[in-house]
């Protein structure tokens, strides 16, 4: 988990970060979020599915991983963790756009594209009836 979140990028995440009280209902203690942000970083690094998150590297179950990404995203946190994160590896030169994609799942039309045409029929007419 380390080599996925050192600790100066930790520092620099961290406050960025919302702050969850303990639930009063007791139950299994909360994955913490530098172990989740791991999970996350290894999972989005390495393409693998949420699922298939081993837990012997500590991060939680991929589950776990992917609710809390969708808990910042909700909460408006992660595109700011997402920016610094680009930014780190841009300045340190690890940042490879030859593989990097987009299209239209990834990124949304603000305005819509543009409105088709009509399209012509371009099938032949229907044959006579031979009875």
């Amino acid at each position: 988990m380390p080599a996925l979140v050192s600790d100066e990028l930790w520092q620099a995440i961290e406050p960025l970060l919302p702050k969850h009280a303990p639930s009063g209902k007791g139950g299994r203690p909360r994955v913490p979020d530098r172990a989740c942000l791991a999970g996350i970083l290894f999972v989005l690094r390495t393409g693998l599915a949420w699922r298939d998150l081993p837990l012997e590297m500590g991060c939680g179950s991929g589950p776990t991983c992917w609710r809390r990404l969708q808990e910042w995203a909700q909460a408006g946190v992660w595109p700011l963790l997402h920016e610094h994160l680009l930014g780190d590896l841009g300045r340190a030169g690890q940042v490879d756009l030859c593989r990097a994609l987009l299209d239209s799942a990834s990124c949304r039309a603000q305005k819509g594209g543009p409105t088709p045409a009509a399209t012509r029929p371009t099938g032949g007419r229907k044959a006579r009836s031979g009875t």
